[in-house]
């Protein structure tokens, strides 16, 4: 265990050094959250009517931090295949290092910036008008929500980075699904107007769930969610979806990592 932990140091390591010398990467990642907050908060803001009113941007910052940490998937999946078609992978593999260090480590420094990502993310909402309205200990479980989402969604990434057999499908194939299924949920809008159909799907995936908990935790607007399980419990909900995608994923990117060669 000593050694594994050594090993994803060291791989952490290097990410990071890559996202010092090539800082284009690191904020090319918070463009697209800066552009939702000012078009939702600023645009569309100003017609969006919550039901049983509250302040539209407090709601908004929440979705938006859940957005992005669900994003991070495409950005690991292209880093990882980066790293298989260029042979970095085979490398590694033939280094005396823990199998798991190389997918850990990645997910690791990753983590680091989507750490940063929420304290600008923050600071950008602050500006906006947004608030925490509880105290530290829930304040601090919201952002740990976020992060335990991330890092369940790095996972995905890393799976699905291993898995495509170029750059560019690893990128399609993270993102076909996760920006729509980040709009498909109570992200920007209160769910109970989608249509009757499109509403459990909207309601019962891991984004609608981790973004009702933080708004929860944080004190901002829940609107009326009906008799949707995920929503009436939304932290227990986050919390077991993050907790089983990290069980069902990591053995199978550890697995697959193994086999995958350039």
């Amino acid at each position: 265990m000593r050694r594994a932990a050594s090993d994803t140091i060291v791989v952490a390591q290097r990410h990071l050094l890559h996202v010092v010398r090539v800082p284009e990467e690191a904020i090319a990642g918070l463009v697209l959250p800066i552009v939702l907050v000012v078009l939702f908060a600023y645009v569309f803001g100003s017609a969006v009517v919550l039901p049983g009113g509250g302040n539209y941007r407090e709601f908004l910052m929440p979705g938006i931090f859940t957005q992005a940490m669900a994003m991070m998937c495409t950005a690991m999946a292209v880093a990882v295949a980066t790293d298989r078609t260029t042979g970095f992978i085979d490398r590694l593999k033939s280094l005396p290092m823990a199998r798991s260090a190389a997918l850990a480590g990645h997910v690791l420094s990753t983590m680091v910036s989507a750490a940063l990502a929420l304290t600008t993310m923050s600071v950008l909402g602050y500006l906006v008008g947004w608030r925490i309205r509880t105290d530290v200990l829930h304040a601090a479980a919201a952002y740990g929500l976020l992060l335990l989402l991330a890092t369940a969604m790095l996972w995905i990434g890393a799976y699905i980075g291993l898995l495509a057999r170029t750059v560019t499908v690893a990128d399609n194939a993270t993102f076909a699904w996760i920006f729509p299924l980040t709009f498909l949920a109570n992200t920007f809008v209160p769910s109970t107007g989608l249509p009757g159909w499109l509403r459990p799907l909207a309601e019962w995936n891991p984004v609608a769930s981790t973004v009702a908990a933080v708004r929860t935790l944080f004190g901002n607007p829940v609107p009326p969610h009906g008799d949707s399980i995920p929503l009436r419990h939304p932290v227990a909900s986050a919390l077991c979806w993050s907790l089983g995608l990290l069980v069902i994923c990591v053995p199978l990117a550890v697995r697959r990592y193994r086999t995958a060669t350039r």
